[in-house]
């Protein structure tokens, strides 16, 4: 049993991420700035129901504090779904950057972005240069469409026999993805 959580307030410097995973009796919580070293703590508990309930108790904090469920890894039919919410924010996002129109909705359609595609932003946030240009919204598009033709690609292929599973890692390509050069 675990979890990944961001969240995401640009406007007020806030990007950060929280997980939490069962094993036996322990409960290991990891917290930090996305794309940053994180901190981790381990709680040994006497049973595995007790590393549960705690596990489910600390979900319920985070959630209540604005948290959300994010995925570091993508895989299956919601990695899809996300993908496919995450082009249609890039294209809000887009329209934003090139009328050089930052308003409220745009705020949310990169807070939202920003949940679903985990993103080191630095520890200074200024909102309104996240994307500089049209460029560094179409370059990120263009990452999104690939890692949608991949999972319909695999999805399309679960009959054929594999040898490991395939899944796409948004921690792993966010270091690079809202940069080109």
């Amino acid at each position: 049993m675990e979890t990944y959580l961001v969240f995401v307030d640009a406007v007020n410097n806030s990007n950060k991420f929280w997980s939490a995973k069962v094993e036996g009796s322990n409960l290991t919580v990891e917290w930090g700035r996305v794309g940053y070293n994180s901190q981790k703590k381990v709680h040994s508990l006497l049973s595995h129901q007790q590393a549960v309930f705690k596990f489910h108790n600390l979900v319920a904090e985070k959630k209540s504090k604005g948290y959300r469920e994010s995925q570091p890894q993508m895989d299956g039919d919601r990695s899809i779904s996300d993908i496919r919410r995450a082009i249609q924010l890039l294209n809000a996002i887009r329209q934003a950057v090139a009328n050089r129109n930052f308003s409220d909705s745009y705020i949310l359609a990169l807070n939202e972005y920003l949940k679903i595609v985990p993103t080191p932003l630095g520890m200074q946030i200024d909102p309104y240069r996240v994307y500089r240009t049209v460029v560094d919204v179409d370059y990120q598009q263009e990452l999104l469409n690939s890692l949608l033709v991949n999972e319909l690609v695999a999805v399309q292929s679960k009959e054929l026999p594999k040898s490991e599973p395939e899944t796409v890692s948004l921690k792993t390509i966010s270091k690079n993805f809202w940069r080109h050069l």
